[in-house]
């Protein structure tokens, strides 16, 4: 009984070995991107930095595996509070007073400056986020086993309550990136939860109607879009840069421009490692995969989406092996958090998305995002090595 005991608690080696190769694919595509920064960047290296936070990161799936994740369950509606208590104090420096290390950078008041460290609340935010909407979840569907359509809208009335509080923050810094971030983390666990095909299609059709209201009032009622729907000059920048970048070359559709060229420009094999003509803006972070696809072609940037395509397909198959709802949960919005996140990176690389200033997981340069996807495979491997296996699963 032991013996089995001691293999049902073992790692998930895959899913580490996927997180290591990703750690390598990094490593090299930050060191590639490095000699084409701005002169003010060049003496810093940034490789040996990342490379320090995927250390950093390895212990903090150590820590969050030593946890058991019922704890999580547990201790939710206090590390909710202090997530919001975060994302509260940004809101406090944008619109009411001045406090100390909270900075505002590249249109958004989204980040804490401390001494010789950096910090974004709602990195963190996401995985309590995760924690709470599955024990609201979890707890919901022990209560209420029989699916009935008003249990459904009780519980997308208790998940959209809990939702609110950190959207409406991040809509006010604002951060539109981090926002669909954490409704695409939303829409996962309520389609994984269960609930009814009809309500979801009709949250689904209500959102394109909204959506589409929006585009009705930017053609017919442009006054009467930017003084209610849109107030920030500074996104709107961005939806202009997106939808005509040529013509916004100087401004905001200069970053996609320069995507679009070296995305283009690297065909099927690339141009060799460090052999970029194109010169990216922030090609280490953001446009990461960019600065791959120009110097290793279709093929390296191949090479990334089936190394993401594995993580998250191995990911799956946990949360289907566990046995715990809660467990299945956890694994389904950390799911949906990186698959979102992959989707939309790349996607505002190739022009089919507008840009939103979201990394490309375990790939581009950051601590606190980077740290962030690994506490989120901590938290999956924790639910795979507390399994149970049984003779006839």
């Amino acid at each position: 009984m032991d013996k089995e005991n001691s293999l049902q608690q073992k790692l998930d080696y895959t899913l580490l070995f996927i997180l290591f190769l990703m750690a390598i694919v990094s490593a090299v595509a930050i060191q590639s991107a490095q000699p084409f920064l701005p002169e003010k960047l060049q003496s810093i290296n940034f490789m040996a930095q990342q490379i320090q936070w995927y250390v950093i990161g390895s212990v903090a799936i150590a820590i969050t595996m030593v946890i058991d994740f019922d704890r999580f369950k547990m201790f939710s509606w206090y590390l909710y509070g202090l997530g919001l208590i975060l994302l509260f104090g940004l809101f406090v420096e944008k619109y009411i007073v001045d406090i100390p290390f909270a900075t505002k950078i590249k249109g958004a008041t989204s980040w804490y400056n401390l001494p010789g460290f950096s910090f974004q609340p709602s990195e963190l935010m996401k995985i309590i986020f995760i924690i709470v909407l599955s024990k609201i979840i979890a707890d919901h569907r022990e209560k209420y086993p029989i699916n009935m359509v008003r249990d459904d809208l009780l519980l997308i009335g208790k998940i959209l309550l809990a939702s609110a509080p950190p959207i409406f923050l991040l809509v006010k810094q604002p951060d539109m990136g981090m926002t669909m971030v954490f409704m695409s983390i939303m829409a996962t666990l309520i389609l994984v939860a269960g609930v009814k095909w009809r309500i979801i299609f009709t949250v689904v059709f209500t959102g394109l109607f909204v959506v589409s209201l929006g585009v009705f009032l930017y053609f017919y009622f442009p006054d009467f879009f930017f003084k209610y729907v849109i107030k920030d000059p500074y996104q709107m920048d961005r939806f202009y840069g997106w939808l005509a970048p040529y013509e916004h070359s100087g401004n905001q559709g200069h970053q996609l421009i320069r995507s679009l060229l070296a995305v283009g420009s690297g065909q099927l094999n690339g141009k060799g490692y460090q052999s970029s003509e194109v010169t990216i803006p922030e090609g280490h972070t953001d446009f990461i995969f960019a600065v791959i696809a120009e110097q290793f072609g279709f093929v390296g940037t191949s090479i990334i989406i089936s190394l993401f395509f594995l993580l998250i397909y191995r990911m799956i198959h946990i949360a289907l092996e566990s046995h715990d709802p809660f467990g299945s949960y956890l694994c389904a919005g950390v799911i949906g958090m990186i698959t979102f996140q992959v989707f939309q990176n790349v996607g505002m690389t190739v022009g089919i998305l507008p840009i939103t200033g979201l990394p490309l997981p375990f790939i581009s340069y950051g601590g606190s995002s980077l740290a962030t996807y690994m506490i989120a495979i901590g938290i999956v491997l924790n639910v795979r090595s507390r399994t149970k296996k049984f003779m006839f699963d």
